[in-house]
């Protein structure tokens, strides 16, 4: 009998569908584990291999614990806003509504074909209104929030306006943009916009001008790892600063738990060194430098090297600081040069630019005048105000020194030994950074510091295919809307000209119920409505929550679920959202934890990160508008020019681009020009990550229609340890098909079904139980590609000693039913079982059965390993001595001399002196 895979994969699958057999209710006083693979965006590409990877390797450890006796929950849902289904609309013309509807049913297909046993009762998407619903009320919960310090966690707006009528600002210790002190009596005499202007330094929601990767050709703003060499990676186009009013959220109040939160989690190093280095804790101090001829005004300047301070020539100043704005420097200020800076900043911050103010600090030991510097040239990691610059042992300052003849002298040797350094004369650095440190502290030119890299996070895109910002404004001032959820509305056209597609909007207004016409605002009874949307991001940061409790209409999780699944157990992505998605997770975690609404601090228990599967993408080189046949490139001129991805799709043989199909469907390549060779534009082709961003992806379908789910199951985990990067290549599936023919075969004797119910031997049940136990150990430590060699090995010794006994054969069926379901579940029913597989208890074994019998001892005579000799265990010592002195190897090695000594260390080892 063939084995004949559609045939069965279809029948199983439409058995799975009709019975429902996930859709069991639990007995809550079992164990759980929570499984979650990170979702996808349902793109018009549809699946791809590289995403299965992660869906196999979870669906195989949930069947895993589902057998063990757990209640296990595996959901499944799609990150469905965001600008890849926003691009494919202004492509098409096609509502993102629709095409989003559409591409879900694709990809829900593609699932179920991979016979991947998800809660699909658990379905969200995060462009559903009854989801985004509870986005956009947490986005209210943290405008309407501030950050304690004292306390660690938020805190409810009321009390902090409650503690200014009653004391100012003066005994708040809250995270806060600036802090202007004020009494309750200023408070109370400040006007509504004052009021809310100065409650937007304490929100965590809040509104403030940041400057952002502005893309006049696309019409929005950039994330940075959308950018490279100043052009957007999408078409190539020249990238901006730009100072724009957006919403952020205050991430940045909860850097120092994120940063403990690690130490309580398990992931892996490289994970939590990422997390580590963004967040980036730095410990210092603060140096107060006095502006020259006004003691009232200081510079303070973070420094995590103190000990270098006699070296400081000059101080640099960034563009946005606040220090600008202050009267004495005020009127030094090249407003032409900032304007023209802020315009190209991102080129400028490779050039050495700068600016002297014309004022002059005091250095704080030397009483050394110290020109004050306006530059471009400041990296902006720690969110530092000013920086002091020691040219003698930094690059970039040094550069800047050169360029524009400020002193240079070093401070501390090769060494480490401080020169020219005054009372650090002669100290290692070590030494000399505790002793000025002290010197700093107890004169008050100081104080101990510490910085963090983490900025808050800009939550507002210029685009329409995302969450609406929940906020109405009022004679200026922001408010919130009660009434949720708030809807998009329709628009004409989805193409970005430089403001968000909603100010296009026809019925964009608010009049306290419900959206209205747009040109009805009067701003007394209806007022204008947030055009900016939600960052992608929004909906991902929290949606493992509602998978908890989804049909819940009420609240986003009921207590009693959300308590006992409390966070995820096992948590499969990519490395490549560590200082992403994973970042902004915990963040919203442990905003809802402030209030009570989740119970533990961290959302992830233990993660994954699943090797990336490379593809063959297909490069393209431009220059401006221009694009260039890579045959008429050499290396130098390629790497002067900028790298552009291409769908592979639009390649015919020998790396020829099809340029009328390019034209037709990607609307960036309009109007562009071609230099082609010999009438052909040829690209090159490059071995990466397989992404969708990449347009090198390779779709699952094909490989069903060949071989099947169950091989292309087995086939990507037999790739390699999951979080090692694979190379993806379809040849090697044939070795694995041919397995699984193999192991059908093995039940079809002459082509019908048969199984020996004889009671196995001792030998064929310790072949079966060491099979158990070593599946068992590399399911556990998430080796999945070593139990397929085991199935291999196994296989071959049962028709090698033609074991066909029932009580052999269902426990690897069971075993095998994790990796390749739709076969195991045909051989289970064709066993005589009633109930699904899936259902089925993890094989059961003795372990005493797998110890031997016997010990090999190995044999030294004068210390030295001769052989190896078997005795069995316990045998008799005496025994064993006079079974020795009879061995023939042992009577060679004596050479008719007698042993003095023989010494048995059972179980151990035998040594024998002579």
């Amino acid at each position: 009998m063939d084995y004949n895979f559609k045939k069965l994969e279809n029948k199983w699958q439409k058995y799975w569908k009709e019975k429902n057999i996930l859709n069991k209710k639990f007995c809550y006083k079992n164990k759980k584990y929570y499984i979650l693979n990170m979702f996808p965006y349902p793109s018009g590409d549809g699946l791809h291999v590289g995403h299965s990877i992660g869906y196999i390797a979870s669906d195989i450890y949930a069947r895993y614990k589902k057998s063990k006796g757990y209640n296990v929950i595996n959901p499944i849902g799609f990150d469905s806003f965001g600008l890849p289904t926003e691009q494919y609309s202004i492509q098409t013309g096609i509502s993102p509504n629709i095409t989003t509807r559409i591409n879900l049913k694709r990809y829900k297909l593609q699932l179920l074909k991979l016979g991947i046993f998800f809660n699909w009762e658990r379905k969200l998407t995060t462009s559903d209104s009854s989801y985004f619903k509870w986005t956009q009320w947490m986005f209210i919960k943290m405008f309407n929030s501030w950050y304690d310090n004292t306390l660690k966690k938020a805190r409810s707006i009321k009390i902090l306006i409650y503690e200014f009528n009653r004391n100012g600002n003066l005994n708040i210790n809250a995270c806060s943009t600036s802090k202007r002190n004020f009494n309750a009596y200023t408070w109370k005499k400040f006007n509504s916009f004052e009021k809310e202007k100065i409650l937007q330094n304490y929100r965590l929601a809040f509104l403030s001008k940041r400057s952002v990767n502005w893309c006049p050709e696309l019409g929005t703003v950039l994330a940075n790892d959308e950018i490279k060499n100043n052009l957007s990676k999408r078409g190539g186009y020249p990238v901006y600063k730009r100072k724009m009013l957006q919403w952020s959220l205050r991430i940045s109040a909860y850097s120092e738990r994120l940063l403990n939160g690690l130490k309580t989690v398990n992931f892996t190093e490289k994970l939590k060194k990422s997390q580590i280095y963004w967040i980036g804790k730095k410990y210092g101090i603060n140096i107060f430098f006095t502006l020259k001829n006004n003691n009232n005004i200081k510079v303070k300047i973070f420094t995590n090297k103190p000990y270098s301070i006699f070296g400081v020539t000059f101080i640099l100043i960034p563009l946005e600081s606040n220090f600008l704005k202050k009267k004495n420097i005020k009127n030094f200020v090249d407003k032409q040069y900032i304007n023209k800076v802020k315009k190209y900043l991102l080129t400028f911050k490779k050039s050495i630019s700068g600016i002297f103010t014309g004022n002059y600090v005091i250095h704080p030991f030397t009483k050394n005048e110290i020109p004050l510097y306006i530059s471009s040239f400041i990296k902006d990691d720690y969110n530092l105000n000013s920086i002091m610059c020691i040219p003698a042992h930094e690059i970039n300052s040094y550069k800047f020194a050169k360029k524009f003849g400020i002193k240079i002298f070093e401070v501390f040797n090769k060494k480490k030994i401080c020169i020219n350094s005054s009372i650090l004369n002669g100290l290692n650095i070590k030494n000399a950074f505790n002793y000025i440190n002290k010197i700093i502290l107890n004169n008050n030119l100081g104080k101990i510091s510490f910085n963090f890299k983490l900025k808050d996070a800009i939550f507002a895109r210029q685009r329409y295919w995302g969450e609406p910002i929940p906020i109405f404004f009022k004679n200026k001032i922001p408010k919130t809307i009660k009434k949720l959820p708030l809807l998009l509305p329709n628009i004409e056209t989805y193409l970005p000209n430089g403001n968000s597609p909603l100010t296009r909007a026809k019925f964009w207004a608010w009049d306290k119920n419900k959206i209205v016409y747009t040109d009805l605002i009067n701003n007394k009874t209806l007022f204008s409505l947030e055009t900016n949307t939600m960052p992608s991001w929004a909906g991902s940061s929290w949606y493992y929550i509602r998978y908890m409790d989804p049909k819940n209409k009420y609240f986003f999780v009921k207590k009693k679920k959300e308590k006992y699944w409390k966070n995820v157990d096992l948590y499969v992505g990519g490395i490549e959202h560590a200082t992403g998605h994973l970042i902004y997770a915990r963040f919203w975690h442990k905003f809802l934890k402030d209030y009570g609404f989740v119970s533990s601090e961290e959302p992830f228990k233990k993660m994954i990160n699943q090797g990336m599967i490379l593809g063959n993408s297909a490069i393209i080189y431009c220059n401006k508008k221009e694009y260039i046949s890579s045959s008429l490139l050499d290396l130098k001129e390629k790497k002067k020019l900028q790298e552009i991805n291409i769908d592979i799709k639009f390649l015919k043989k020998n790396n020829e681009v099809d340029l009328k199909k390019i034209n037709n469907l990607c609307y960036e390549f309009n109007n562009s020009k071609f230099r082609l060779d010999n009438g052909k534009f040829i690209c090159d082709r490059k071995t990466e990550k397989m992404s969708k961003s990449k347009y090198n992806v390779v779709n699952p379908d094909f490989i069903y229609d060949q071989y099947g789910a169950d091989a292309l199951r087995l086939y990507e985990m037999s790739l390699g340890p999951l979080e090692k990067y694979k190379i993806w290549d379809i040849k090697m599936i044939n070795g694995i098909f041919n397995f699984l023919k193999r192991f059908w075969n093995f039940f079809h004797l002459k082509g019908t079904f048969y199984v020996d119910e004889n009671s196995p031997s001792i030998a064929e049940l310790k072949l079966l139980y060491k099979t158990i136990k070593k599946i068992i150990s590399n399911i556990e430590s998430f080796s999945f590609n070593t139990p397929i060699s085991e199935f291999m090995i196994i296989l071959n010794k049962l028709r090698k000693i033609k074991c066909y006994k029932r009580l052999i054969l269902e426990p690897i069926t069971i075993l095998l039913s994790f990796y390749a379901p739709h076969l195991s579940e045909e051989i289970w029913y064709k066993l005589g079982k009633q109930k699904s597989i899936f259902f089925a208890k993890f094989p059961f074994f003795y372990i005493n059965s797998l110890l031997e019998d016997e010990f090999n001892y190995p044999v030294t005579v004068n210390g030295k390993l001769r052989f190896k000799i078997k005795f069995k265990k316990g045998e008799n010592l005496k025994n064993i001595e006079n079974i020795l002195l009879n061995n023939k190897n042992i009577i060679y090695y004596l050479n008719n001399n007698k042993p003095k000594k023989i010494f048995i260390l059972r179980n151990k080892i035998i040594n024998i002196v002579i």
